[in-house]
């Protein structure tokens, strides 16, 4: 595996907890976090069965709903947590 393949299976169990909860706590407020979700369930299926080049356009739609994991001021750390993850797994694949 590679690298993005290993972080996000390293961090898999926290990611799918908080990408759901990110849609409850903040939903109403960031409805991107539903996009969020969705993009980060198909990482997930994609990330064992595919090459780690298939991963990039669900990264490149992750960047434009998220405004590049930009951190909104009005949310909890779980939020942060998980978008400090999705960006460290963006970076990840790109090298």
């Amino acid at each position: 595996m590679t690298k993005v393949q290993d972080f996000l299976e390293d961090h898999k169990e926290e990611l799918t907890s908080y990408t759901t909860a990110i849609t409850r706590a903040h939903g109403a407020h960031h409805p991107e976090v539903f996009e969020v979700k969705k993009l980060y369930d198909e990482l997930e299926v994609l990330r064992k069965s595919s090459e780690p080049a298939a991963l990039q356009p669900i990264f490149e739609k992750l960047r434009q709903v998220t405004k590049n994991y930009e951190i909104p001021a009005d949310v909890c750390p779980t939020f942060k947590a998980t978008y400090d993850w999705l960006a460290q797994a963006d970076y990840l694949s790109q090298e």
